[in-house]
């Protein structure tokens, strides 16, 4: 199926808005503290997307998952967004998107640790050594000194994002993904809350912090959600999601363009690993599902996984190669929330 100019559009609207949020981030911990940014972030996607979901009535199909749910929210926004604004008080925000973007290689180590019934051919596993090289290239110079915590930090994010799709798979694949989307934003908002009352700012922000939190809110966390729900209704999901490989080029970009970040050798060379290794750890469906044997050059590119929220990249969750989701049918599972 051809790809129409708004399948196009809507395509590089999503590379754009799930790729920024590290450059967002990074603008507003300068200027506010770590909970107001998440708390900001979340309160605002979920006032958009709650009216939406109440409308549409299916918020009560939540109320038997509520622990799966918990353990998905905590897992996919509580805790990770937490971490990754604390860490990007300290790290440059190109980097923490380069080290975001091993979260399918993460998730495919997991996967396979936590039961999973996949078969690691050749391929994959010379993805997962090269992927798991470009983060240690990436984050090896940064582990000493100040900056050990906070690559920690984002590693954990990572691990954070990687686990939480098979929560989402294993637990929750019957629930709808806008109001699951809503709620996860909800409970981060209350659970940020607190906290950022404790530390609002006693005057108010620089307009440049402002239009970064309100960004965050509106139109990485909420509005990419609608966004990528109409790409994968447009273009279907296996194509909808190679634009999880673009995003770390993003993150990239904006830090060196907007915030003056480095552009060094070091990082261009992790920059290909990291990528090259997750085209080659996810693979397409088809090579996981049949017998090893030797790649098929003329076989579909290997697809991505299901995505983080609303910044991070692809995940452990596997599509079918170019899976077609009609107008009037429900969405699948798989595309809730996502990732900085």
């Amino acid at each position: 199926m051809a790809v129409t100019r708004r399948g196009w559009v809507l395509f590089a609207v999503m590379c754009v808005v799930w790729g920024i949020p590290y450059l967002l981030i990074k603008v507003a911990v300068g200027g506010v503290s770590v909970p107001v940014v998440v708390f900001a972030r979340t309160a605002l996607g979920a006032v958009i997307l709650l009216p939406v979901v109440l409308r549409s009535g299916q918020l009560a199909a939540l109320r038997a998952h509520w622990r799966p749910l918990l353990a998905f929210a905590v897992l996919e926004m509580v805790a990770p967004w937490g971490l990754l604004s604390n860490a990007e008080e300290h790290l440059p925000s190109s980097l923490a998107g380069l080290l975001i973007a091993a979260v399918p290689i993460i998730g495919v180590v997991i996967a396979r640790l936590t039961g999973g019934s996949e078969r690691l051919s050749l391929r994959r596993w010379a993805g997962l050594i090269l992927g798991l090289a470009g983060v240690g290239v990436l984050a090896g110079p940064h582990l000493s000194g100040g900056s050990a915590w906070p690559v920690t930090e984002v590693l954990l994010v990572a691990v954070g994002y990687a686990t939480a799709p098979l929560i989402a798979t294993r637990k929750l694949a019957d629930v709808p993904s806008l109001p699951m989307t809503a709620a996860c934003l909800s409970l981060a908002a209350v659970v940020y809350a607190p906290a950022a009352i404790a530390t609002w700012p006693t005057r108010l922000p620089s307009g440049k912090v402002l239009a970064a939190l309100a960004a965050l809110g509106v139109i990485c966390t909420a509005c990419a959600l609608i966004v990528f729900l109409a790409l994968i209704r447009e273009v279907g999901t296996s194509r909808a999601m190679t634009f999880t490989y673009v995003n770390p080029a993003i993150a990239v970009a904006a830090g060196v363009a907007l915030l003056g970040e480095p552009f060094t050798k070091l990082i261009a060379a992790s920059f290909v690993l990291i990528l090259g290794g997750c085209l080659l750890a996810t693979g397409s469906r088809r090579e996981q599902s049949s017998p090893p044997g030797p790649a098929d050059p003329a076989g579909p590119a290997a697809q991505p996984s299901l995505p983080a929220p609303a910044d991070a990249p692809a995940q452990e969750v596997r599509v079918a190669p170019e899976a077609e989701v009609p107008r009037d049918v429900e969405v699948p599972r798989d595309v809730a929330a996502q990732d900085v």
